[in-house]
């Protein structure tokens, strides 16, 4: 299946829906384990106590693709992109919803790769857009036999 062709039929399709509830524990836990040091990230009792901004990459949807999206290799992870928009705070009670965002190729030294940008757009109780996660996947063309 050509690139254009792929976008045509899968670009900015939502795909998923999932919900999440922001936990005070794994906030802190997130925090501590990316080395935060910022009390607002920290310390609970701060008053602008807040997730730290790449905390919402540990929310994923059901799955990474349309469920009719085609075979055409063994995707990979090729990394993450969060967008904060707004503070995340605890107890938040958040709507993801995934669609693909883009689509593009790229040849390297086995052949041509595929990139996909599957993007989680997340929302909070009153429908404001809190923070965006794109996960990359890449996909190496299987050979034609």
């Amino acid at each position: 299946m050509e690139i254009e062709e792929l976008k045509q039929c899968f670009l900015n399709l939502d795909f998923d829906e999932r919900r999440f509830e922001v936990k005070q524990d794994a906030m802190l836990e997130f925090a501590a384990a990316c080395g935060e040091s910022a009390p607002r990230y920290t310390d609970a009792a701060h008053p602008e106590f807040q997730a730290p901004p790449t905390f919402c990459a540990r929310f994923h949807g059901r799955r990474m693709l349309p469920s009719d999206f085609p075979e055409i290799g063994i995707p990979l992870d090729a990394g993450k992109c969060v967008m904060p928009q707004r503070p995340v705070r605890a107890g938040a009670k958040l709507v993801g919803k995934s669609h693909l965002h883009d689509v593009y190729e790229k040849t390297g030294r086995t052949g041509r790769m595929i990139f996909l940008v599957s993007r989680m757009e997340l929302y909070d109780e009153s429908r404001t857009l809190v923070s965006i996660v794109d996960s990359r996947l890449v996909i190496r063309e299987r050979p034609a036999e």
